[in-house]
Parts: C-alpha cells; sequence; structure tokens
C-alpha cells in the first residue's frame, strides 16, 4: 500500500502494543505499523504488552505480503547491562527484516556501525530533533528519517526537509508530553524511574498550585497537556514535508486505533483525491466525541500557550481512562547516612584504569557576579550559562572578553542553549567566527551544536542534555569531537557504577545543587500573567519572584530564562560532598556544581566546601539552602 501527492509519498503510520491488535490494526488503512519488542524500548510499563520475538518475525511477515512496513522501537537509553542484549536483539532484528528502527540512544547506532548490520534507523522522538544541524549530523551517521522534536512548528519542518531532504516524521494525534524530548528528569529522581528508559511515572499529571509573589494562581494541573490532533490539518502537513504521520497509542485498545487510522486515512484519500474540493472536519465530531482528552495542535502553528493545557479529566491523572493512576506527588528522598554508606560501598568496587590525579571543579554560573567570584576562588573549570534565568541577562561579548583578562588558571567555557533554533546557530555562529574570545571551550547542549561549532577550534565539553547513558554513546560523541562529557542526571547507583567501569573517557557529574529536571517550551508564569489570584501563600525556600509548583509534598521551584522557556529545578539539593573521595578513586575526573539558582554568597560557601573537600581539608559542614539534600537519583538501585 501507498499514497503519493504531487508525486511524494505520504505514510500513515500505526501503532500497535500486542499482536492480536496488530492483527487487526495491520488490516486497516495504515500503511506501516510500529511497536516494540519484549525489551529495550519506551513503553515497558503496562504487563502484557509488546511483542515476543516470535511475533516480530510472524507481523513483518504479515505486513510485508499486505506491501506495508513495519518499525520496532528500540528507543530507549541503553545501561551498560543493555550493551550485550541489545547486540544479540539487533542482530535478531535484521534477521527479521524489519523495515527500520526507532532508536533514541546513540549508541544503537554505534553498534549498528560496527556490527555492520543492514538495518535502516529512524531517530526517536527522543532525540529531539529540532534544527537542521541536527538532521545533518544524522544524516552523516546514516539516520535515514527523524521523529520530530514536539515543539516543530510545520513552518521550521518545511525549512529543514527543503534545506536536507531528510524524511521527517511527525506525531498527528495523540498523548504529548509537556517537557522536551528526554529533557525530563522528574520521574527519575523521584522514583529512580526513568522516563528516558521507558518507566515513566507521570508527575506532569500530578496536581499542582502555582505560587508566585505571594499569590496562588488557579491551574491545578499546569503540566498536563491535551491530545495531539491534527485531523483537520493534513494539507498544511503535507505541504510542511511530512512523509509520515504518525498516531501514538501503543498502550491504546484496539477499537480506538482502528478509529483514528480509519479518520485519518480517509482525510488523506479524499484529499489526495481532490485537493481543491477536500473537506476538513469530516469525522471531527467523532473524533471529538471519542477523546481520551481535549484537543490541540500543540506547537505546529506556534507556542500555543495555556490553550494546551487540559483540564477536562482533572489533569488527566487517570490511566487511559481506566482509573487507574500512574502515581501521587511525592516528594524527594532525602539524604540518609544509610544510603551514602552503601553507595561508598558500591563506589569502592568500582575498578577503572584511568584514573584522575586530582578531580576537577567546575561550576555553571548564571551572571557576572557569581562568574567573578568563581574565579576569585580558583575553581578549575567556569561555566557561562546558555539558558540565564531571568531577572539576570545573558553574558555578553563584553562580558566573555573582560572574564577572559581576568580568569588566571581558571578556564572559560561559554555554555549554549540547551535546544537551538536556527536563529540561535546564526548568532553563536557569527560570534565564534570572529576574533578569539579568549575561551577555553564550549559547553555543548544538544548533538547539532557539536556538528556546527567542532571546527572552531574550541574543545567541546558535553553538557547533561545529551544524556550520555553508557560508553558507546560517549564514545560516539567523542568522535565527534567532544572531549569530555558529563553523565546522564537521570542514572541510578548501579548505571552509574557502570559507566563509571566502562568508559575509558573523562567524566564529569553534577554533584551539588538544585538543577533542571523538566525543560519545556511551556511557559507557566503564563498562569501569572492571565489569571487571578485566588489565595495568599509565601514561597518557603526561593524568593516570591520565583514561580513555584506546590503539592502537600513540597515545591519546585521554575525558573524562567532569556528564551522564554522554563526549567522546573528540584525542591531539594544534590549533594555528593560525603562521596567525593571514592567518586574520585572510581574514575570521576571533575565534579560540577550547578550555581545558577545560588547567592554570590551562598555559592562562595559551597564552592570552598568543595575545594576543601577535594584536597583532603577539613571544611565548615554546610547547611542546606533550600528544602534539605538529596542523592537524586543515586538513591536507587
Amino acid at each position: 500500500m501507498a499514497r503519493y501527492f504531487n508525486g511524494k509519498e505520504i505514510e500513515l503510520l500505526a501503532p500497535v502494543g500486542t499482536f492480536e491488535i496488530f492483527k487487526e490494526v495491520i488490516q486497516a488503512p495504515c500503511d506501516a505499523v510500529f511497536f516494540g519488542g519484549p525489551s529495550l524500548n519506551m513503553r515497558m510499563m503496562r504487563k502484557g504488552y509488546n511483542f515476543t520475538l516470535e511475533e516480530i518475525v510472524q507481523a513483518t511477515d504479515i505486513a510485508h505480503e499486505l506491501h506495508k512496513k513495519v518499525y520496532v522501537t528500540v528507543n530507549n537509553l541503553l545501561s551498560e547491562d543493555d550493551v550485550e542484549e541489545a547486540k544479540d536483539y539487533l542482530r535478531f532484528l535484521e534477521g527479521a527484516q524489519v523495515d527500520a528502527l526507532i532508536v533514541q540512544d546513540y549508541a544503537v547506532v554505534k553498534l549498528i556501525q560496527e556490527m555492520g548490520l543492514d538495518l535502516k534507523v529512524h531517530s526517536s522522538v527522543m532525540m529531539n530533533v529540532h534544527n537542521l544541524e541536527t538532521v545533518r549530523l544524522l544524516q552523516e551517521l546514516g539516520v535515514t528519517r527523524v521523529v520530530t522534536s514536539r515543539e516543530m512548528d510545520l513552518q521550521t519542518a518545511r525549512y529543514i526537509w527543503s534545506q536536507s531532504g531528510m524524511e521527517l516524521e511527525y506525531f498527528i494525534h495523540g498523548d504529548m508530553c509537556v517537557a522536551h524530548g528526554a529533557n525530563c528528569h522528574f520521574s527519575s529522581v523521584v522514583f529512580g524511574m526513568s522516563g528516558s528508559r521507558g518507566k515513566c511515572m507521570k508527575p506532569c499529571r500530578w496536581e499542582y498550585r502555582v505560587k508566585k509573589d505571594g499569590n496562588i494562581y488557579p491551574a491545578d494541573y499546569p503540566l498536563a497537556v491535551k491530545d495531539m490532533y491534527m485531523y483537520e490539518n493534513i494539507p498544511e502537513l503535507i505541504e510542511s514535508g511530512i512523509c509520515s504521520f504518525k498516531i501514538e497509542g501503543r498502550m491504546r485498545d484496539v477499537d480506538f486505533i482502528l478509529l483514528l487510522i480509519n479518520s485519518y486515512g480517509d482525510a488523506i484519500d479524499r484529499y489526495i483525491e481532490d485537493p481543491i474540493g477536500y473537506e476538513r472536519t469530516v469525522d471531527s465530531d467523532k473524533l471529538y466525541e471519542n477523546r481520551k482528552r481535549d484537543f490541540s495542535t500543540a506547537y505546529a502553528f506556534g507556542k500555543p500557550g495555556l490553550s494546551n493545557m487540559n483540564r477536562r479529566y482533572e489533569g488527566t491523572g487517570k490511566f487511559y481512562s481506566t482509573g487507574k493512576v500512574f502515581s501521587t506527588p511525592t516528594a524527594e528522598r532525602s539524604m540518609k547516612e544509610e544510603r551514602v554508606a552503601e553507595l561508598r560501598e558500591q563506589l569502592s568496587q568500582v575498578q577503572r584504569l584511568e584514573r584522575s590525579s586530582r578531580p576537577e571543579l567546575s561550576v555553571r554560573v548564571n551572571n557576572m557576579e557569581q562568574a567573578r567570584m568563581a574565579i576569585e576562588e580558583g575553581v578549575d573549570h567556569l561555566y557561562l550559562s546558555g539558558d540565564v534565568y531571568l531577572p539576570d541577562v545573558p553574558f555578553t561579548k563584553k562580558n566573555i572578553i573582560e572574564l577572559s583578562g581576568i580568569k588566571g588558571t581558571t578556564k572559560l567555557y561559554l555554555g549554549l542553549p540547551r535546544m537551538m533554533t536556527e536563529l540561535h546557530f546564526e548568532q553563536y555562529g557569527e560570534l565564534l567566527s570572529r576574533e578569539p574570545l579568549g575561551i577555553d571551550g564550549l559547553v555543548v547542549t544538544n548533538s547539532g551544536a557539536i556538528h556546527a561549532f567542532a571546527d572552531k577550534g574550541y574543545p567541546l565539553i558535553g553538557d547533561t542534555s545529551l544524556n550520555i547513558y553508557n560508553h558507546l554513546a560517549a564514545e560516539m560523541y567523542a568522535g565527534l569531537g567532544v572531549q569530555r562529557m558529563t553523565i546522564s542526571p537521570e542514572m541510578t547507583a548501579e548505571h552509574f557504577t557502570g559507566l563509571l567501569k566502562n568508559s575509558r573517557l573523562p567524566l564529569e557529574a553534577v554533584v551539588h545543587g538544585s538543577p533542571t529536571v523538566m525543560y519545556m517550551e511551556h511557559d507557566l508564569y503564563e498562569n501569572t500573567e492571565v489569571h487571578e489570584s485566588v489565595g495568599e501563600e509565601n514561597n518557603h525556600y526561593v524568593d516570591n519572584s520565583v514561580l513555584v509548583l506546590m503539592t502537600d509534598k513540597g515545591e519546585n521551584p521554575v525558573y524562567r530564562d532569556q528564551h522564554g522557556r522554563n526549567h522546573l529545578t528540584m525542591a531539594k539539593e544534590i549533594c555528593y560532598l560525603p562521596l567525593l573521595k571514592e567518586l574520585a578513586e572510581a574514575g570521576l575526573s571533575h565534579f560540577r556544581i550547578e550555581g545558577a539558582t545560588y547567592s554570590v554568597s551562598q555559592l562562595r560557601t559551597i564552592i570552598c566546601a568543595y575545594k576543601a573537600a577535594i584536597v583532603g581539608e577539613q571544611f565548615e559542614e554546610l547547611q542546606p539552602v533550600y528544602a534539605g539534600y538529596t542523592l537524586g537519583s543515586l538513591q536507587f538501585n
């Protein structure tokens, strides 16, 4: 089966969760299906779903007999323990002759290359592909299709397609995340269940109160997004260069999936048959009556604002409308001495061949006052944030040159925005192509930035947003020019020590601070600008000017950066101070302090404590600035 419009193939891609569902869906008017196997995919939370190996073979044979395609999701992050299993699984999938894999982790791309396998790769939405430079890199790596970032508008999609010719796959219907792909670590730090490994506990669906400036605002479910709905925009999707129209719903029942396939399939066929007389709304009422949540076109036509937030089902705390919730509000675990002792023992078992003679201290700062102080204190590496939290302003060229003149032995790095638009590449490309800035490197936040700036002559440091979870991904990035990698903040203790054992590359980890656990285009501050307050209450740990999301379990500050994006941070502070000796002996070469949210005096105290601990000196016991100390995802094995 194939559909064409102006000579361009159009694919309707359907989700299937089980082999029984597949047998019905494959007979429907879809062109391809996608599903997961017994492991290594992003839908591991529902027992009885996903395919056995035998079912993968049978499904592929049936689909090919009908001239349809099968894509298998191998789309979670791999731990070190997953690598050998992945090798066997990839060999099996090649033998099964599936049409492509949907992949998040660059380790899978590396394995396919090293093993010489004949497998096509489609980049998962969890790769968060959102700019042309990333697409060009993926093309060079042999990727044949990109599932675009959920935040990509159709105008950007058309530009990327016209410039690259890359096949683009776009979500047209179903459940969406509020955060950028692979940029939500909330489930990991609260439950030890990684959203990037198919085990998200959906803290975005909790009931929160929004609080700012001493006022409470009526936004009960401010992170619960509506379902994607592009049924009435088939012409715009085709015109934007989208070749694959993707329906979300591998956990949905067969009747619901068939309703979507039949409606969207009919709409595509009617448009191809008569684009001038095409009627957009034939099944609109039917789809609306059978919706799981209310509908939105999300970011397809620009930022949707609060109109993208769902309230029909009390924030959709229900699991597929059956009444089962993923989770209820849960506090971040406090750091306990018993857990510290367990981690010391685990780290002592790491036998890494290459160890740093002395760990070095890195600090990320948000403003010039913090930067000058960090230089005064002699930190080894100073990162100037590319996502500056307001009301501070971005670092200017003049600021950078000033700091480079006083940095002394401190190495100075310019951080890039976590998500970079085409405008950002224009701006940073111009800045870095001029006379030397006096910096010692760049902190790269996405793979497109690596592709764009690797030839500028600056050493590259991989940021947390690269989500390095295994040594293969680290080696892939190293081959692209990254000299030091920051470990994924989602790693449990077992996976953390596994990476330390297996990687020979310099590794950095965030050891202190309240880092971002959810990064999003969605602007929570808009709630305070369009709604009247319904009560008064001061923030407990941060200034009242900072918005917080509040449950009965705590308060999570949310910072808005200069790009208008929001960074939801931890309520507690990560503190690995009691573990520094063991981390160093296990081979961690760089310790990072996330300093953006602290005052200058608070940050100075933290820096001094870590500097003293690194060289084995006594230091004054640190007191938490926020709601207490936590070990983050290292709380969990």
